[in-house]
């Protein structure tokens, strides 16, 4: 059974930083992992993936030199960090897996996790 359990979301101030992780297990290879969000009224849109077997990485350009992907392969968990956030980065951040990387990456995922809210205050 496939479970992504994301940690980390809440309330942050602007400016401030946060970090979510993504605990991956019930498969044993897999594409890529990452991170979307989706904000209220709007499309979920990748924010950024990376892949496992070279360490590709994906950043949306809204988040390109402040948010940061990582991952631990023996742990099977990806994290992101997240600097300098802006209110527009309010969202909830879900966590994917894409199995076969048959599409762009971070366009697409095969199992996604319950979400986190993640909330930047002004």
């Amino acid at each position: 059974q496939v479970q992504l359990v994301e940690s980390g979301g809440g309330l942050v101030q602007l400016g401030g930083p946060m970090r979510l992780s993504c605990a991956a297990s019930g498969f044993t290879f897999n594409y890529a992992l990452g991170w979307f969000r989706q904000a209220p009224g709007k499309e979920r849109e990748g924010v950024s993936c990376i892949t496992t077997s070279d360490g590709r990485i994906y950043y949306a350009d809204s988040v390109k030199g402040r948010f940061i992907i990582s991952r631990d392969n023996a742990k099977n968990t990806v994290y992101l960090q997240m600097n300098s956030l802006k209110p527009e980065d309010t969202a909830v951040y879900y966590c994917a897996v894409d199995y076969r990387g048959t599409r762009r990456l971070c366009s697409w995922g095969d199992y996604w996790g319950q979400g986190t809210q993640v909330t930047v205050s002004s």
